[in-house]
């Protein structure tokens, strides 16, 4: 053979070997990423050849569930209640994929978990028999998501509740939401024409305002500022400090008002301050303890992290290198503190629990066709926020807050609800946020929760206590009328 027909020769060689390893690469090595791309709709159409697994409430209630049809896709996705559930089950679309727990859980919904394989997966492929998906049953009440969405009454904002002894998350509502069957009809033409009018849509509805968009959470984070100097050892509720009527902040021609102007009568106890929601008392609290304290403070509460639920929350956040102005902004929720609602939950849950952050979750149970469970959450430990006489003394001027302080419309009868009040400002000229994060009973709590609801629900007026606490303390009577 002469030297350039050897060349060509080696050269050919060399073009199938790498043809080869990159087959290899493409169906062994990537093989899970190309399949799971969003937007693989080959993948999609086969998976519409079997029956989709179902989602199903802790009660029992199928919320998603796939139904036979005679068009060239086998089975269509239903979802029963849609709005009230979409922020949780999300969406499957032949065009857009999955989002939330369509999304998180679609590989065993899908039927191609491998820890599905079993001895009916096994006999599946003896006869031939198509095989189906297994199930997922949420955490999520649905008389409790209902309570919820009702008393948000199409308001934008968002309620997140929690018990604070597991971390299974009760009731994840957001508003306004979107009703995801027009997302999973056939009609492709149509999916395209509704996805459009939903993104386009100023309201958002397909934002998940519980887990993936953080707020300034106002007066509800003076909760880490308080447990930050209890944490020192130098302070306990009945600890007097300054609660001028108004506080220059350093380095600024700015002064920190009390909401309305209100005198908070020159100095208090710190539990007397917190009931009232003093804000230079907080602001001043704030720069004493130290923006170093603050910020060891958040982050033990779950600031600057992510939680997966399985779904990933947006992190909530509490500012680097602040001034002395910054730090008694920060410290009060303002400036540039940022929490979702998930993680203002979490807060108040970790300090129901006497200081233990559980993890939160909202899958129960995954379970296979054939009724088999395949995984079951186990309550986790996620960190120590603060110790379990700092949670004792947050507890105990949490429930001042509620019966004596600006939380009073949380009031249950028979009840000692724990709860903190916030209004937060987020930009000139709109209407502050409205929070409130609460839990109840204060002793051996149930369940702890968040409420959002943003710009007040557009009265200027607004506050925590007024909007929020009802929401909080609905959401709050129907999970202890539970048997």
């Amino acid at each position: 053979m002469n030297k350039p027909i050897r060349r060509v020769a080696i050269a050919c060689l060399l073009l199938f070997a790498i043809l080869l390893v990159n087959d290899n690469v493409v169906q062994y090595a990537n093989a899970k990423t190309l399949r799971d791309k969003p937007g693989n709709t080959r993948l999609l159409f086969q998976q519409y050849d079997r029956k989709r697994g179902d989602i199903v409430t802790a009660t029992g209630v199928t919320i998603a569930s796939s139904v036979p049809t005679n068009d060239t896709l086998k089975y269509l996705r239903t979802y029963s209640n849609g709005p009230l559930f979409a922020p949780v089950t999300g969406f499957y679309s032949i065009i857009y994929g999955g989002s939330q727990i369509e999304s998180a859980d679609n590989s065993i919904l899908a039927g191609t978990d491998d820890r599905l394989f079993g001895v009916q997966q096994l006999s599946n492929l003896i006869t031939g028999r198509t095989p189906e998906g297994g199930n997922v049953v949420l955490t999520i009440d649905p008389v409790l998501q209902q309570v919820a969405y009702t008393a948000l009454a199409g308001r934008k904002g968002a309620v997140v509740a929690v018990d604070p002894s597991t971390g299974a998350i009760l009731a994840m509502v957001t508003s306004p939401s979107y009703d995801p069957n027009v997302l999973s009809s056939h009609n492709q033409a149509s999916i395209t024409q509704d996805w459009e009018k939903l993104i386009a849509d100023p309201a958002n509805p397909m934002l998940d305002r519980a887990l993936s968009q953080t707020f300034p959470p106002g007066s509800t984070f003076k909760l880490v500022t308080a447990a930050a100097a209890l944490s020192t050892g130098q302070y306990t509720p009945t600890t007097v400090i300054p609660a001028p009527t108004t506080l220059p902040l350093p380095q600024s021609t700015s002064v920190l008002h009390n909401f309305a102007g209100e005198s908070c009568g020159g100095q208090a106890t710190l539990i007397q301050a917190f009931t009232i929601s003093c804000n230079t008392a907080f602001g001043e609290l704030g720069l004493t303890v130290g923006q170093t304290a603050l910020q060891a403070q958040a982050d033990a509460f779950g600031f600057d992290s992510t939680y997966s639920v399985p779904m990933k929350s947006a992190q909530s956040v509490f500012p680097t290198d602040l001034s002395d102005a910054n730090t008694i902004q920060s410290a009060i929720g303002q400036y540039d503190v940022r929490a979702t609602p998930l993680q203002m939950a979490m807060v108040a849950a970790a300090i129901a629990n006497g200081g233990a952050e559980m993890k939160p979750y909202l899958v129960d149970e995954l379970v296979g066709p054939d009724l088999r469970i395949i995984d079951q959450t186990k309550p986790t430990e996620l960190r120590r926020a603060v110790s379990t006489q700092v949670a004792a003394d947050l507890t105990q001027m949490m429930e001042s807050v509620v019966q004596h302080g600006t939380g009073t419309s949380a009031q249950i009868k028979g009840v000692t609800v724990a709860g903190k009040t916030g209004t937060a400002q987020n930009a000139v000229g709109a209407a502050p946020h409205a929070w409130f994060v609460a839990f109840a009973p204060a002793v051996q709590p149930k369940i702890a929760i968040a409420v959002l609801v943003e710009n007040g629900g557009g009265n200027n007026d607004a506050t925590g206590g007024a909007v929020a606490a009802p929401i909080a303390k609905a959401v709050i009577q129907a999970e202890l009328k539970k048997p």
